[in-house]
């Protein structure tokens, strides 16, 4: 059974951090992009960022550049999300997700209807 667990969601307050993380386990994800998406009540599922095998990195330059860091442990199957200067506006289920690639060194490009694994959510509240 392939599973995606998340953990690290919380509280934070404004200007803060979290740092999540994305345990993956059930099979092999080096043709798997791994990464992050989050939906807030009544909105979309938004891509926040994603990391190949080789450690390549995307980040949605709207929401995330400059503030939220991608890493990628392999021989773990993890994947981390570091979360600092938090904004009301982060507040969020993040859901990790595995897209496959074509080659470990592809572009790890993601959406929400190509990927074939999903984590379950992990709440994050960005509030005073």
């Amino acid at each position: 059974q392939v599973q995606l667990v998340e953990s690290g969601g919380g509280l934070a307050q404004p200007g803060g951090s979290l740092s999540l993380s994305c345990a993956g386990s059930g099979r092999k994800f080096n043709l798997f992009a791994m990464g992050w998406f989050r939906q807030a009540p009544g909105k979309e599922r938004e891509f926040v960022a994603a990391i190949n095998w080789e450690g390549d990195m995307l980040y949605n330059e709207d929401t995330a550049m400059g503030r939220f860091y991608i890493s990628r442990d392999n021989a773990e199957n993890t994947v981390r999300l570091r979360m600092d200067r938090l904004r009301p506006e982060d507040t969020a289920v993040y859901y990790c997700a595995a897209g496959s690639l074509s080659s470990p060194m592809d572009r790890p490009i993601m959406d929400p209807q190509r990927a074939e694994y999903w984590g379950r959510g992990t709440q994050v509240t960005v509030s005073s």
